[in-house]
């Protein structure tokens, strides 16, 4: 199996995850950020893409890339301020199943990123301040050992059921 792992991190929260699957994933394997992917993908059978929330959906630079993913096997992996299993979180995941329409989506993650503090109080001060303010502060930290965890356990429990 040839895996690539891409990733998109603004605050090296999502590189962190990124990290963890790179080393969790067996055979050959690749990674790097979004903006050095390969120009063909064809010669990948698991492609992992990580990405932080903007706007309740993956950022910019991920939106862009996952229309490409179409009859490709992929692994998402996203961090963001929301609690973990959130409606936020969910509906980020969800935004980022319809944008890779056509692919088949083995498995997802996300977790807890730490938000800067200049983000916090940007977003509080907006009029209507987003959903997932009351849980920025309890993403201080993370992704943690335990976090990171969970993922490599996620992802070896996927691998092993594919094969």
């Amino acid at each position: 199996m040839k895996s690539l792992v891409v990733y998109a991190s603004q605050s090296g929260n999502t590189k962190k995850l990124a990290d963890a699957v790179y080393e969790a994933l067996p055979g050959d394997k690749q990674i790097c950020s979004l903006v050095d992917v390969p120009d063909s993908l064809a010669e990948f059978d698991l492609i992992a893409v990580g990405f932080w929330f903007q706007g309740g959906k993956p950022d910019m630079q991920t939106s862009q890339f996952l229309p490409k993913l179409a009859q490709k096997k992929i692994f998402f992996f996203a961090t963001h301020g929301a609690a973990k299993g959130s409606p936020h979180a969910e509906q980020g995941m969800a935004a980022a199943k319809e944008m890779a329409a056509g692919a088949e989506v083995s498995g997802t993650f996300s977790c807890q990123g730490e938000v800067s503090p200049k983000v916090l109080e940007t977003a509080a001060a907006k009029p209507q301040p987003p959903a997932w303010l009351q849980d920025g502060p309890s993403a201080k930290g993370h992704p943690d050992n335990n976090d990171l965890a969970e993922l490599r356990q996620l992802l070896a429990e996927i691998l092993s059921a594919s094969d």
